[in-house]
């Protein structure tokens, strides 16, 4: 599997990139991490309803191809895109699902900080607060989009949605709970828990 840390990248162009790369890929193609941050942007799933985006301002809204509801990304939050041949590695979206909240709350643990997934509700929390969310799109049994983790970001934007269409939704991040206040040490430890879950043996 092939990882790239590609920095701090505009969405729209990054988004092209997956579609293209997916599009393209052969049944050869090594698979791919890439991890990175936008600067802020409000991203539209599939199944988005407009009642949930409350007051997007001066941030950019952007409509996507992958599922789930309106989030926001901005500076000081790990994405990463996952570019994987699910058909090749033997198991499908709702495992790849798991084995991301695996590695997300694997990875919280070594930070002291205690998380849980919600099979209702994809993302990883703290107690009843949000601390990474999920969106996938899958085409010809290969996955694109993937994961964000709040580390050290202004959160207040999120107060300007419906946080995966739940009213009320709080959120929180990684520095607030006695982590690491920015992303390269917790991108290398996601880093080795992200290749642990997956490509572990289904």
């Amino acid at each position: 599997m092939r990882v790239q840390h590609l920095g701090l990248q505009p969405y729209e162009p990054i988004e092209q990139r997956m579609r293209e790369f997916t599009r393209d890929r052969t049944p050869d193609t090594a698979d791919e991490l890439w991890f990175l941050e936008h600067p802020p942007v409000f991203t539209l799933g599939q199944a988005s309803k407009p009642e949930h985006l409350l007051a997007p301002g001066d941030i950019p809204v952007v409509q996507t191809n992958r599922g789930g509801q309106v989030t926001y990304h901005g500076p000081g939050q790990l994405v990463v895109y996952c570019l994987l041949d699910l058909t090749r590695r033997g198991y499908g979206a709702r495992a790849l699902v798991s084995r991301l909240e695996a590695a997300l709350i694997e990875t919280l643990a070594r930070y002291r900080i205690e998380a849980h997934a919600k099979r209702e509700a994809p993302g990883v929390y703290v107690e009843e607060r949000k601390i990474a969310s999920l969106g996938l799109r899958i085409s010809r049994g290969c996955s694109y989009h993937g994961l964000a983790l709040n580390v050290a970001m202004d959160l207040s934007p999120f107060s300007r949605i419906n946080p995966c269409g739940h009213r009320g939704l709080e959120m929180t991040q990684v520095a607030e709970l006695g982590g690491p206040n920015r992303l390269k040490p917790v991108a290398e430890r996601l880093q080795a828990d992200l290749l642990s879950k997956l490509t572990a043996p289904t």
